[in-house]
């Protein structure tokens, strides 16, 4: 009941809108007359070129926008800028001739201390 004649692997695969029955893909037909198709052109020659020229200019926009995007990173943890401010600090304590370094951090003389009780 219900079987069809074709044998039971066999599946039939739609064709493509306006597709006749003995035209064949134009990739299927440049991959015949060139094996080493990359999907640019059906001429061999200019298939090679043109994607050589794409993997050219792909590798060499990665590379330089890659680039960019690092060098313009943020500081990342003010490491820049506190080495920046250590220098300025530096500078001025050496113009005032003050040393680098004190065992104080704030001055004594302008904390208000609660009376010693």
């Amino acid at each position: 009941r219900g079987r069809s004649a074709a044998s039971p692997g066999a599946v039939a695969l739609p064709r493509p809108l306006g597709a006749e029955a003995h035209e064949e893909e134009p990739m299927l037909v440049a991959q015949r007359k060139n094996p080493d198709y990359h999907g640019f052109s059906a001429e061999p020659d200019a298939d090679v070129l043109n994607m050589r020229a794409a993997f050219l200019a792909g590798i060499s926009i990665a590379v330089v926008l890659g680039s960019v995007f690092v060098h313009y990173l943020p500081d990342y943890g003010l490491q820049q800028w506190a080495r920046r401010e250590a220098e300025i600090q530096v500078r001025e304590r050496e113009r005032r001739g003050l040393p680098l370094l004190t065992s104080n951090y704030y001055d004594p003389k302008r904390l208000s201390l609660p009376p010693p009780e």
